[in-house]
């Protein structure tokens, strides 16, 4: 796996400290934050992989900082819409945002004029979790491999591919894969993963490649067939799904993340506060289990080593974008 993927590690032990001095002197306007309800900005409908890890954050959250905690769904447009929202709202820890490399680094970067900068928007709080995505297909559908599927695709070139949106991880990995494979895929764009996935359930698309949450259940009635994963191990949700890269595209490989940001500005003592509140709802077996269920690999990364992992992020997505010569239409 790549090493950015791995900065967690890394930064974990060189600048783990930095947090504990942080944390020892909060400021007055720290301790006393929160004093009404926050709002939890999710940038895509429900049902879908980022809006399940808010779910699953969301009662924790509620009960250490002892205030509601509001989930807002505000998606569109490849999730710039929410995410917009969230970096215009006041600096002052009650509107925070479930950010994600696809509005947070990707779409940006392909964007000429791009509605917020994707690195200077936002303050970190903490980064949770890493995810991959499932391709998955129809089970009506006469084909059980990747290669299946590449050999169908260049026999009967445009088969149709449900995705989030122009620029997200999901959508990448399906250009990666035409281009590695060299075929023909006709784009269909949805609002959110359980959307698209569920048109693939009905036939009326040939196949997604979408995060593990809203898949899996579909997976595991029998309704949906996966044919292999973007991660370069095999998912301990899905053992038998080969990756992408085993079945004869080395190398291929798409990772996304799951963090907590703030509008930037945001003073240091509530971010810290929220660091602190997530994190201790995140370490609840609980949380954690329902976290790893929805195919999410649990991390811990506190302001400073998000900021970190977040830089690397963009470089990372800047190379692929400028290796792949992908461009917003």
């Amino acid at each position: 796996m790549r090493d950015w993927l791995f900065l967690a590690k890394g930064v974990l032990s060189c600048v783990g400290g930095l947090l504990v001095s942080s944390l020892a002197v909060l400021p007055a306007h720290g301790q006393d934050f929160p004093t009404k309800p926050i709002r939890l900005m999710v940038p895509w409908p429900p049902g879908g992989g980022v809006d399940i890890a808010a779910r699953t954050l969301q009662p924790g959250m509620a009960e250490n900082l002892r205030q509601p905690v509001i989930v807002d769904n505000r998606a569109g447009a490849s999730g710039l819409i929410g995410t917009e929202m969230a970096a215009r709202a006041p600096a002052d820890g009650y509107t925070i945002l479930i950010g994600a490399a696809g509005p947070n680094a990707i779409v940006p970067l392909l964007m000429p004029k791009p509605p917020y900068d994707a690195q200077k928007a936002f303050t970190e709080v903490m980064l949770f979790a890493n995810t991959f995505y499932v391709m998955a297909v129809n089970p009506k559908l006469p084909v059980n491999t990747i290669k299946d599927f590449v050999a169908l695709a260049k026999a009967k070139p445009g088969q149709t591919f449900g995705t989030t949106g122009t620029g997200t991880p999901a959508f990448i990995s399906g250009e990666l894969l035409r281009v590695a494979a060299g075929i023909s895929l006709t784009p269909v764009f949805y609002k959110g993963a359980a959307l698209a996935a569920l048109d693939v359930v009905a036939g009326n698309i040939t196949m997604t490649i979408e995060t593990v949450s809203p898949i899996i259940p579909h997976i595991k009635s029998g309704r949906l067939k996966a044919l292999g994963v973007t991660a370069t191990r095999r998912s301990s949700q899905l053992p038998e799904v080969p990756t992408i890269a085993e079945s004869g595209y080395p190398g291929f490989e798409v990772i996304n993340w799951y963090g907590v940001l703030a509008p930037a500005g945001t003073p240091r003592g509530p971010v810290n506060r929220l660091y602190k509140e997530v994190s201790a709802v995140v370490k609840t077996p609980v949380v954690r289990e329902r976290l790893v269920a929805a195919g999410l690999e649990v991390v811990d990364l506190n302001p400073d080593q998000y900021a970190a992992f977040r830089k690397a992020d963009l470089k990372h997505w800047a190379k692929v974008i400028k290796d792949t010569n992908l461009k917003l239409d």
